[in-house]
């Protein structure tokens, strides 16, 4: 059939916008906007009560319902032309009655527009113009009075029942999104007043951030953190506004829907069976790549590389294609067992439907469950890039390997990570947090042995990482940095603090978003290295410093292409495209600062060098040398000096930092 349209999903963040959440990325919550905006039950922001928009037949057949329930034969119409507002309105009255209305209900008692009426100019007042009392079997006089009523009081009405022996009682009805009992005047129920990127849905205050200013941390007291203006959140589905349900775990949104589905009434079902169906479904697909614990008010910038990659896999997996060739970097990292299990179902699915996946894994249950094997190597960088095995995975597991794969010895169980004989036992301090309850975490008490190797582990989504950095990093960095000033966040206390000296924080995230970023300028290696090349002797003939060293300087940089070694093409609606710049050929700097050279390379070919290769070319400086040994150790090697920072995967992100 040829070669199949290929889709690469990736482990890297989605978007850094502050704006952008899972529900955005996963465009569920522009379906829970559309459904709020068709189905939503609208409320009052001021009083809490119903606010119901109905035309002039809607309300006539309400107040006839009421009538026939009471077995009331007349009904009173009242327009509410003066609510809560202070004046001696004499002239109102007159014109009223001018108009042939002979009552008014003022500050609740029923009083004759015939007689001189006298109000206190300075007091509040509410005024009821006695539009008619109307036998409810005369329909036709009934529907002039409403008609008259709301054009009166701007589309609000009462409809009085005192007929007969119950007792009375009154009901406020409105023709448009005004509350009758404060005059609140509502918005237009339509999806962008559900947006919080929209100027027509926003808090006002933060401007649908959820916090004050661009990077802080600070909850909006406006909104509290809700993004939306008070009217949005005043819309309810199911008796629970968008701004509570979003902060759920999609586990129990999905519930949620789903029971909502269930009883929806048939009209309901006509309007928005479709849109529900859509939240359900895409819902379903989150829960089957193991997401169920987050939420969609999560900004896509928390998310890790796994769970970025994941939420893509869950929308490919809604969009139903087949013939595809489907390519995925380590999708189970930083799933728990059960939850490698369910994204490997996932997996099977698509290719059930015809598809072709690629998965580069390093887990054990990914790869025996493949049905192709591919295994390349033998060893990192330069010892590797060659197909070591490969065939159907079945066969290359029943049959005798002899050495040739590492990965399949280790699958086979001739290779085994040797657990340790003797673990350290020795009583050392501790470090005790009391009270920790950021997001899911409830009032945990925690002991952590210093001077050890910790392990936490639960299942995904249990608060293993908000334990971690959300409690015990941001505010035992905060401690040392601000000693007996800081007030604590999401914990009740912290003990054994002053036993720790500094907290670092080692994570996936890129060492750097720029291609000039490089493991010899993130850990300081390169440094020295430049002012190795500026103490040799063609250096200083020529008076080079440090600087002429450096592709981010002018003076020993290519200034074509600013030290980057490439030029950036901009394709407008496509992808940017990086050229290799025509004038250094790549290698970042002018022709003088290459000339000078050491063991026959220059500073570009260094930063072509290995980490292995460098360890040896700089033996016997061990400024340098120890830095790089530091990187062998954690299994960079192969890794060269220069290597752009954006080419690097999360694990080896991680372990530059751990080496730094």
């Amino acid at each position: 059939i040829g070669l199949a349209p290929s889709i690469s999903i990736a482990q890297k963040s989605l978007s850094h916008n502050p704006r952008s959440t899972v529900g955005t990325l996963t465009e569920i919550y522009d379906y829970l906007r559309v459904l709020y905006a068709r189905l939503g039950e609208v409320f009052c922001p001021v009083c809490g009560d119903k606010i119901q928009k109905l035309t002039v037949d809607e309300i006539t057949d309400i107040i006839s319902n009421k009538a026939r329930e009471r077995k009331d034969k007349f009904v009173t119409i009242l327009a509410p032309v003066v609510r809560g507002r202070k004046g001696e309105y004499y002239q109102l009255l007159y014109d009223y009655l001018s108009l042939g209305y002979s009552q008014a209900r003022i500050d609740g008692k029923m009083l004759s527009l015939h007689e001189k009426v006298k109000l206190s100019r300075y007091k509040k007042h509410d005024i009821d113009i006695m539009v008619d009392k109307v036998l409810i079997s005369d329909q036709s006089r009934l529907f002039e009075a409403v008609e008259n009523a709301l054009d009166y009081a701007q589309g609000v009405l009462i409809a009085l029942f005192n007929d007969g022996s119950k007792k009375a009682e009154e009901t406020l009805l409105s023709s448009n999104w005004t509350c009758p009992n404060d005059n609140f005047s509502f918005p237009e129920v339509e999806p962008r007043l559900f947006s919080f990127n929209s100027p027509h849905g926003a808090c006002e205050t933060c401007h649908g951030l959820g916090l004050v200013g661009w990077e802080k941390d600070e909850e909006c007291q406006a909104c509290k953190g809700q993004r939306l203006r008070p009217e949005a959140l005043s819309v309810k589905v199911n008796k629970k506004d968008i701004g509570e349900i979003v902060t759920w775990p999609i586990d129990k949104l999905h519930d949620f829907f789903q029971n909502y589905f269930d009883k929806m009434p048939q009209k309901h079902r006509a309007i928005a069976e479709p849109v529900v169906i859509e939240i359900i479904s895409r819902l379903e697909f989150l829960l089957k790549v193991g997401l169920n614990y987050l939420t969609l008010d999560r900004r896509a910038h928390t998310l890790s590389g796994g769970e970025a990659q994941r939420i893509r896999l869950s929308s490919q997996i809604g969009s139903h294609l087949s013939r595809t060739l489907y390519v995925l970097d380590e999708p189970t990292i930083g799933l728990h067992e059960r939850d490698t299990a369910r994204l490997i179902q996932t997996l099977k699915s698509l290719r059930d439907k015809g598809n072709t996946v690629v998965v580069v894994e390093h887990d054990e249950q990914t790869i025996i469950e493949s049905d192709y094997l591919v295994d390349l190597g033998p060893l990192a960088g330069v010892h590797g890039g060659e197909i070591v095995i490969d065939g159907p995975t079945d066969k290359i597991l029943d049959t005798k390997n002899n050495g040739k794969s590492l990965t399949v010895d280790y699958l086979v169980g001739d290779k085994r990570i040797a657990i340790p004989k003797r673990r350290r036992e020795k009583t050392t301090e501790k470090l005790k947090l009391i009270g920790a309850r950021a997001n899911n975490l409830k009032n945990l008490q925690v002991e952590i042995p210093l001077r050890k190797l910790v392990g936490i582990t639960g299942v995904s989504g249990s608060g293993k990482s908000t334990l971690l950095y959300d409690v015990l990093y941001k505010n035992l960095s905060a401690i040392k940095a601000r000693p007996g000033k800081y007030t604590l966040q999401d914990v009740t206390r912290i003990e054994g603090n002053e036993y720790v000296a500094k907290v670092v924080v080692i994570d996936q995230s890129p060492i750097g978003r720029t291609p000039r970023s490089n493991p010899a300028t993130y850990t300081g290696i390169f440094t020295p290295i430049r002012e190795f090349f500026a103490m040799l002797p063609e250096s200083r003939e020529r008076a080079y410093t440090l600087s002429r060293f450096s592709f981010n300087r002018p003076g020993g940089r290519c200034e074509s292409c600013d030290g980057a070694g490439y030029k950036l093409i901009e394709m407008h609606f496509l992808p940017a495209v990086y050229v290799e710049c025509d004038v250094c050929h790549g290698k970042r700097y002018n022709r003088e600062t290459l000339q000078v050279k050491h063991k026959g390379k220059n500073i570009a070919d260094v930063l072509k060098l290995t980490i292995d290769e460098a360890v040896k070319y700089f033996e016997g400086n061990y400024r340098i040398t120890d830095k790089l040994k530091v990187l062998q150790e954690v299994g960079l090697g192969y890794l060269e000096l220069g290597q752009s920072a954006t080419t690097l995967s999360g694990g080896e992100a991680q372990r530059i930092k751990l080496a730094r």
